[in-house]
């Protein structure tokens, strides 16, 4: 009968150790198994600030690349839709002769009259420090000395950057009851003009200039991309408050 139960006690332990209840090598084992486990595993704060860095480093370098691919893309749309007028963004003007970089502005808006797309031109900018003569001024008596008719000219004598022109456009259209606009100024800055008019109330699409100064060479063209790329960023992070106020 001792016999018995040792063989009885033997197949027990066997099963134990098949089962793992804790008592044979098996389960042992798998204790041993989860203590390597547990130290592999680094702590939970520890996992969650290396995926919180990696997504900030992500949007620092990932942002004003998205940008500047917009802003590069934009340069090289040319829409000319029909429009309620054509909005021609300022630039220096010498006592009433505009410059290079205006006179190629000014061109082109009156190329882009001449194909009937828009009846009107707005012509826009204040004056800078020391100036007897608008932007705005100078550039509507440049489109009259070009053959366009005075009536189809409206002077915006206002503003001293992007930013306070697009706003006193945005009231002039409200005056007019006009809502479309082409926007033309120089190709890298047609992204940003274009995000300013949309925000005072104009449907706006730019036709910028392919000739002078600001696409001479492709140095030019590379500083004014990562120029724009801050420029848009700035507005749309901060910029914005300041044409509320």
């Amino acid at each position: 009968m001792s016999a018995t139960m040792a063989m009885d006690a033997d197949a027990m332990e066997q099963q134990a150790e098949r089962h793992g209840d804790g008592r044979g090598p098996t389960s042992r084992t798998k204790r041993g198994r989860r203590k390597k486990r547990d130290k592999r595993r680094k702590p939970r704060f520890l996992v969650w600030t290396g995926r919180i860095l990696f997504v900030v480093i992500s949007v620092v370098v990932l942002t004003p690349l998205v940008v500047g691919w917009r802003v590069w893309y934009e340069a090289r749309q040319d829409h000319r839709s029909a429009s309620d007028a054509i909005v021609v963004l300022g630039a220096a003007q010498y006592d009433g002769r505009p410059s290079s970089y205006l006179e190629y502005r000014l061109r082109h808006a009156k190329e882009l009259y001449d194909e009937d797309v828009a009846p009107k031109i707005v012509t826009v900018g204040g004056k800078q420090t020391g100036d007897r003569v608008t932007e705005a001024a100078a550039g509507r008596d440049f489109l009259i000395g070009l053959g366009v008719p005075a009536a189809d000219v409206v002077a915006v004598e206002s503003g001293r950057d992007t930013l306070q022109s697009m706003v006193a456009v945005g009231k002039e259209y409200k005056k007019h009851g006009w809502e479309t606009g082409v926007v033309v100024t120089d190709p890298w800055h047609s992204l940003r003009s274009q995000k300013m008019a949309s925000d005072n109330g104009i449907e706006a699409v730019s036709s910028p200039t392919r000739s002078g100064p600001s696409v001479l060479t492709r140095d030019t063209q590379l500083q004014s991309i990562v120029r724009e790329t801050g420029g848009y960023l700035y507005y749309v992070l901060l910029g914005r408050s300041r044409a509320k106020t």
